[in-house]
């Protein structure tokens, strides 16, 4: 398991019944968690001293319960900023978990750069979020093409790049369906050094496309595959809680990318170290191919 062990502003304190009890900065939050299946004893004191709760509904959704908890606040991963606000369903615009994945792909750019200072890494992210992956690959010296559906995330991507001390950094933002921008891509011939993509489990574009994974995510890296250079650094695909097992994502990448381009195919579970016990609570999976140029 790849596990994201180097936060200091955030942690998983404990996990029972459903739910992680978890800090955020100076706040604590009782979110759902669909892999909590266990129930322990809930003996640390946040779990009634909270400062926001994420109530489930048995009708589907929720509410959250506040206590003390601005609207807005923000933490720091090693040099990155992010600012975060409880929304719909239970997030807060982040998944502290892919901080894992932030690392390795920081580090293979980075030791790009310093064999060729000269080079410039593009680097596109698809279903983008808040930008996560983006500051990330910024900060270690990619070009970045950040691409999502939802223009409130763009923009909070925006900020996030903004409080990291990105505002100047080559990152082109982009409000469009995934796939029709892939494939208008391809028609203008532009090529990337690397692919980053967290594809979620069902969705709709910005006029109305639906995305369901177990059907669109084995064209949609074949279609991306065609935008890699000739010289690409790595692919990413992220698969959460409900998606899909890391021997599914390693058969992919093996099926599309390995036969075009040198290079391994690794595929695991990500997970997040709990405080009380010592364990790890898994978080999805990912799969990394990797140049071996």
């Amino acid at each position: 398991m790849w596990i994201a062990d180097g936060w200091k502003d955030y942690e998983v304190i404990d996990t029972s019944s459903g739910e992680k009890l978890e800090r955020w900065g100076d706040y604590i939050l009782v979110r759902p968690d669909p892999q909590v299946i266990w129930n322990t004893e809930k003996k640390n004191y946040g779990w009634k001293n909270f400062n926001g709760h994420y109530h489930r509904s048995n009708k589907g959704g929720g509410e959250w319960e506040f206590r003390k908890l601005p609207e807005e606040w923000s933490i720091n991963y090693k040099e990155l900023t992010f600012n975060l606000k409880p929304f719909s369903f239970k997030h807060t615009g982040l998944f502290p978990e892919q901080a894992a994945n932030w690392d390795w792909f920081s580090s293979l750019i980075k030791e790009a750069k310093e064999k060729n200072p000269e080079r410039t890494i593009k680097v596109l992210n698809l279903f983008a979020y808040t930008g996560g992956a983006t500051v990330s690959a910024a900060k270690a010296g990619a070009n970045v093409t950040h691409v999502d559906a939802a223009k409130g995330m763009v923009a909070w991507a925006k900020e996030n790049a903004a409080s990291s001390g990105l505002s100047d950094a080559p990152i082109r933002y982009l409000v469009d369906d995934c796939v029709k921008f892939v494939e208008r891509e391809i028609r203008r011939g532009n090529k990337y050094d690397a692919i980053i993509m967290d594809p979620p489990s069902y969705g709709r574009g910005p006029k109305g496309e639906i995305w369901k994974i177990e059907e669109s995510v084995f064209p949609f890296i074949k279609l991306s595959s065609q935008l890699l250079s000739d010289d690409p650094l790595f692919f990413l695909i992220n698969s959460y809680t409900t998606g899909l097992q890391p021997a599914v994502l390693s058969y992919m990448l093996h099926t599309v990318i390995d036969p075009i381009h040198k290079g391994t195919v690794e595929a695991n579970e990500i997970g997040l170290p709990v405080k009380t016990n010592g364990l790890i609570l898994p978080c999805g999976a990912s799969g990394r191919w990797t140049s071996t140029n």
